[in-house]
């Protein structure tokens, strides 16, 4: 295909005819005429060999290969912006770009805090989209990345793509107050034996303390499977069922009702958060800044969880050897 023979214009207006579902409505967002915008679908409609819109009774609905086009469409719009805002100069101060990152719930929230303050003080006008991931994404995250400018994910998923350790995590159990079978501690017996909520329950999509508790010989009654962890207190409220969570994030989730978080009984590994990038964004200076963003969020949490007596205080470095 000849690129210099598209008018990427067709690409803004394809973009605003699949999120409306409506020549009227995208017409009246772009600031154009309904007869403009429609001359446009024409085009697109011929381009595609495809309807694109169809109307059923008062609506539009979109067609199979619409519905393909709704997420791509939005994604190379985002890359043409990237495209065309990149600056010789970089000023996070003044700087209008987006960028997008993927994760779960977990590091939104842990992360997301910190990243927003840092934002707030530096780059005021930057827009960052934290979206949550699947794990199809997960398992294709090679493709997914060349679309998005990061992954926020624990070591053990992704091979081969450069990236940043962020910060460590323990893990807790959740338990309902009301759930008299459990007291101060929790067994490994009791393990067995309770009903569980599992965040991430899949060959390719596991929490890595629920696989090393496997591995132990301890089977988790799974119950229920969620892919969110800030979804666990309603699902365990008022009910036996428990649930691993990350430590930073238990201590907000036990703010909600009837749960409280014990420790794990057997010596649960830590993950390491990481925020992976393809290698493209290496030399990108507004990239750069982004990356140093997070590091600097994990920084802080770090910083926290040493002080709070939940990681070691790093070592003193000692005197500089004798020469």
């Amino acid at each position: 295909m000849n690129l210099a023979s598209l008018d990427l214009n067709l690409l803004v207006s394809l973009d605003h005819l699949l999120r409306e579902q409506s020549v009227t409505r995208a017409a009246a967002r772009m600031g154009l005429s309904q007869p403009a915008l429609s001359a446009s679908l024409a085009r697109l409609r011929r381009h595609f060999g495809d309807e694109l819109l169809t109307r059923v009774g008062n609506s539009y609905q979109l067609t199979p290969l619409a519905t393909q086009l709704r997420n791509r469409t939005a994604t190379a719009l985002a890359g043409v912006e990237r495209v065309f805002t990149s600056q010789a100069v970089f000023d996070p101060a003044t700087s209008q770009r987006t960028f997008t990152v993927l994760a779960s719930d977990y590091p939104i929230a842990v992360l997301g805090e910190h990243v927003g303050r840092i934002l707030d003080d530096t780059a005021p006008h930057m827009r960052l989209r934290l979206e949550r991931h699947s794990s199809v994404m997960v398992q294709n995250a090679h493709e997914v990345l060349r679309d998005v400018d990061g992954l926020v994910l624990p070591h053990g998923f992704v091979n081969d793509m450069p990236y940043e350790v962020l910060h460590s995590d323990g893990w807790k159990i959740l338990v309902a107050d009301s759930n008299e079978r459990v007291g101060a501690a929790l067994t490994m017996e009791l393990l067995a034996e309770l009903p569980w909520v599992m965040t991430w329950h899949a060959p390719a999509a596991f929490t890595p303390a629920a696989r090393q508790l496997q591995m132990l010989g301890v089977e988790p009654r799974v119950q229920l499977v969620a892919e969110s962890f800030l979804a666990l207190p309603w699902l365990i409220e008022g009910t036996d069922r428990i649930a691993l969570v990350q430590a930073e994030l238990a201590g907000r989730l036990t703010r909600v009702g009837d749960i409280r978080a014990l420790d794990c009984p057997w010596d649960a590994l830590r993950i390491t958060e990481a925020l992976w990038w393809h290698p493209t964004h290496d030399h990108d200076p507004e990239h750069a800044w982004l990356r140093s963003v997070f590091v600097e969020a994990g920084r802080r949490i770090t910083e926290r969880q040493v002080s709070e007596g939940a990681l070691p205080a790093p070592p003193t470095p000692g005197p500089p050897p004798e020469r």
